[in-house]
């Protein structure tokens, strides 16, 4: 994409211009640019698009509907698949001053209706889709509304201003963490917390990158596929395209050609494994490593021809497919090589939902390749590392606490600093993991090992899907979930286990590779709860 373009799309965004709270937000691009695409939907087959000054009018119909304008504190789950209503209740209920609890619809019921009493909502906004699945005895004392009946066509309030005088550090959503080590938190995240950490990520890419029209496809209930995969993206004045399903995921693409996706490690990985599996099928693996070699050699002498020799490969993204913003979890460092040949970008970045969520994110890939990290601290945060190694975070974007767990925000908050329970360290000011603490493998003889380091290496031979590294008696197991062509090939493991010992101290080393038969468990975000998978002695 020309700079002309990037330069074009980000004038329109007013960079100079701060925003304190996400209705500032709404009623100033409603003012100024009503006519520019927003958000587009579709509607069974239709492909719906909404305007910035349709948005602010829907936004104002549904908090009417949801009376909400004469009230502030009110404590409202939402439930339900990613959807254009999904996120006017969001905004209608923030702007308010009233609390929004997105909540995890793949949960069991009986867990989402104790997380909605434990966030004590009075109300429950629940998608038509799941509304069936919850009684009036499930969710006693709360009053349950059907997403779909809420009126976002009301007209008569289109004169009212969005940007309300609302206490911007007070209390304004709760989002549950997705509990891989442990039982899930609500963390209290305020209007200043949110919007300082996507101003944070606007000032990091601006000049650097536009999104254009970006399709959404995390889900809403985690910090990083809305505050970053659609608050950030609106931010930059650009449309976001709501993907409903992850079987709509591949059209959506077709049809709405992006230029930048956020996505998590696990989707990166999928598209890898996708790509090279249909050029094996094709007979056109071998062609395609020697083509990347031949790119690669070209780009050394300033020839950049990616787009024309992968161009079919890009085409199964749209064609316009240029940047990957990825968070959720550890990258491993070959995705980011392997895209960056073919012509896309994936840019790794580091967070967590108690710092609204993005800590770190690399601004270039050049940044990226020279340290192997998570990039620069964002302009709202400040990085710091203690001296048993764990990362602290500190700024605008760091959490109130968690809701009713005081003893839990004493241990995890101090003085304003988020001590995150990951390690790592700061190269030339840039945050690098190095694993987490509360997995650290202690053995008898006091070595500390981290498994992600040996997960990681794992993970890259094409026979592993999934993999789970922990102590049994003293000795360092691998768990590994195969892929299919792989399954119950013990020889071609034993092998693997050899490859990754080889230079590494005998305390470090991998004593046996168990073969299993299923996945692991792993939580909606499709991260592997370790405490869930690790038998137990």
């Amino acid at each position: 994409m020309s700079q002309k373009i990037i330069d074009k799309m980000q004038a329109s965004c007013l960079k100079d211009v701060k925003y304190s709270n996400l209705g500032e937000l709404v009623e100033a691009y409603a003012t100024q640019r009503p006519d520019s695409h927003a958000f587009s939907y579709h509607l069974k087959k239709e492909l719906i698009k909404v305007d910035q000054k349709t948005f602010k009018r829907e936004v104002l119909s549904v908090l009417h509907d949801l009376n909400l304008d004469k009230v502030t504190g009110k404590h409202i789950a939402i439930i339900g698949e990613n959807s254009y209503r999904w996120v006017l209740c969001y905004f209608a209920i923030v702007i308010t001053g009233n609390v929004a609890v997105p909540i995890d619809k793949e949960l069991p019921t009986n867990e989402i209706a104790e997380l909605v009493k434990y966030a004590d909502c009075t109300e429950a906004i629940i998608s038509d889709s799941y509304i069936d699945l919850f009684t009036a005895e499930m969710l006693e004392g709360v009053t349950i509304v059907n997403m779909k009946n809420i009126d976002k066509d009301n007209v008569s309030y289109e004169g009212e201003s969005l940007a309300r005088k609302i206490d911007n550090d007070a209390l304004s959503c709760i989002f549950f963490t997705s509990g891989t080590s442990g039982k899930s938190k609500g963390v209290m995240l305020s209007q200043t917390n949110i919007v300082s950490d996507i101003e944070g990520v606007y000032d990091t890419f601006y000049g650097n990158m536009a999104f254009i029209d970006s399709v959404s496809v995390l889900p809403f209930n985690h910090a990083f596929g809305l505050n970053v995969g659609v608050l950030t993206v609106y931010r930059f004045g650009c449309g976001v395209h709501i993907c409903g399903s992850l079987k709509r995921v591949q059209k959506d693409l077709q049809e709405l050609k992006p230029q930048t996706l956020c996505l998590v490690p696990l989707f990166v990985e999928k598209f890898y494994k996708m790509i090279w599996s249909e050029a094996e099928k094709g007979k056109k693996d071998k062609g395609l490593k020697v083509l990347i070699k031949v790119s690669n050699a070209l780009r050394c002498i300033g020839i950049d021809l990616r787009r024309k020799f992968f161009k079919s490969i890009l085409e199964v993204f749209g064609g316009n497919f240029e940047n990957v913003i990825c968070g959720g979890a550890a990258l491993d460092s070959m995705y980011c090589e392997f895209f960056d040949s073919i012509g896309v970008t994936v840019l790794n970045g580091y967070g967590a939902t108690e710092c609204s969520p993005v800590i770190s994110v690399n601004a270039t890939y050049k940044e990226f390749k020279k340290y192997k990290g998570t990039g620069l601290p964002l302009s709202c945060t400040k990085v710091k590392i203690a001296d048993d190694g764990e990362i602290i975070v500190g700024g605008a974007n760091v959490a109130l606490g968690y809701y009713r767990l005081p003893e839990g925000s004493d241990n995890a908050f101090e003085d304003g600093w988020y001590h995150t329970g990951d390690l790592g360290e700061l190269r030339d000011g840039r945050v690098c993991i190095t694993g987490r603490k509360k997995n650290l493998i202690i053995l008898s003889n006091g070595e500390n090992i981290s498994p992600e380091e040996l997960e990681n290496d794992i993970a890259r031979d094409p026979g592993v899907n999934e993999v789970l590294v922990y102590d049994k008696n003293g000795i360092i197991i691998a768990e590994v979930f195969p892929e299919e062509a792989f399954m119950n090939n013990q020889e071609h493991f034993e092998e693997l286990r050899k490859k990754v010992n080889t230079g590494r101290p005998l305390y470090k080393q991998v004593a046996e590779i168990k073969l299993r038969d299923t996945e692991f468990i792993k939580n909606t975000t499709k991260k592997i709860v370790r405490y869930k998978n690790i038998p137990k002695e």
